[in-house]
């Protein structure tokens, strides 16, 4: 049975724009791993009926099938235990602070600047379920939360602990990248593909590790459809 993982698309199948399965994404190639794309919508509910759960990424391996993209990076550790991603004792616990990182000091405030643009690169179809939803935990609308300037200064604050550590080596990981790359370049690369907002200056220490992260994995990252791409699709 071949590899299949859902992940999240948008106006294009071919835009997938997930920062979770982006992780997943990158998790597979370390390990050389190939899998089949299956592009899913946030309103698309019962395709992910299988796996007892609502959200991507799901991965199916043969007879497995993980959730959660951290979850997913653990089960891939176990079942290909070459080239590790978390490691393991102090290790997965320092991969689990960057995933927090990432979910609690970068994505508010990316979301706080790109939201419109994600907004237009959602599909049609799904863009009332995504108001509706993150309006009801924003408590407030869309336009109201979208504040670029306020969100480019939270996040040039919150990048502040990145740079300390990249200006000791070229990955989060070390000398080369693994599970705590991997877990923050995701939230990047939600926000490249769904927007053309420059969120890092490129005197930045983080500007540098972005460019060696979009061409891991023979350009992984840098051959990722944007919305951009899409003729008449960025406003």
């Amino acid at each position: 049975m071949a590899r299949v993982l859902y992940e999240l698309c948008g106006i294009d199948e071919g835009l997938l724009f997930s920062p979770y399965c982006w992780r997943v994404r990158y998790a597979l190639a370390h390990k050389g791993l190939e899998a089949e794309t299956r592009p899913w919508y946030f309103t698309d509910k019962q395709a992910l009926a299988f796996a007892d759960h609502d959200k991507v990424p799901v991965l199916v391996d043969g007879d497995s099938t993980v959730t959660d993209s951290y979850e997913i990076l653990r089960y891939l550790d176990r079942a290909y235990p070459g080239t590790p991603l978390l490691g393991e004792g102090m290790a997965e616990s320092r991969a689990r602070f960057f995933k927090h990182y990432a979910e609690r000091a970068l994505q508010p405030a990316m979301m706080r600047t790109i939201i419109m643009d994600l907004l237009n690169a959602i599909h049609p179809k799904d863009r009332d379920y995504f108001r509706e939803t993150r309006e009801k935990r924003f408590g407030r609308t869309l336009e109201e939360f979208h504040s670029p300037a306020k969100g480019l200064a939270q996040l040039d604050a919150a990048l502040a602990p990145l740079r300390g550590q990249l200006q000791d080596s070229d990955f989060l990981d070390g000398a080369v990248p693994a599970a705590a790359d991997y877990l923050v370049f995701g939230s990047f690369m939600w926000a490249r593909i769904v927007s053309s907002a420059d969120l890092v200056s490129n005197a930045d220490p983080v500007y540098g590790w972005l460019e060696r992260m979009l061409e891991l994995h023979d350009g992984l990252g840098q051959k990722a459809m944007r919305v951009t791409d899409i003729e008449g699709a960025y406003r």
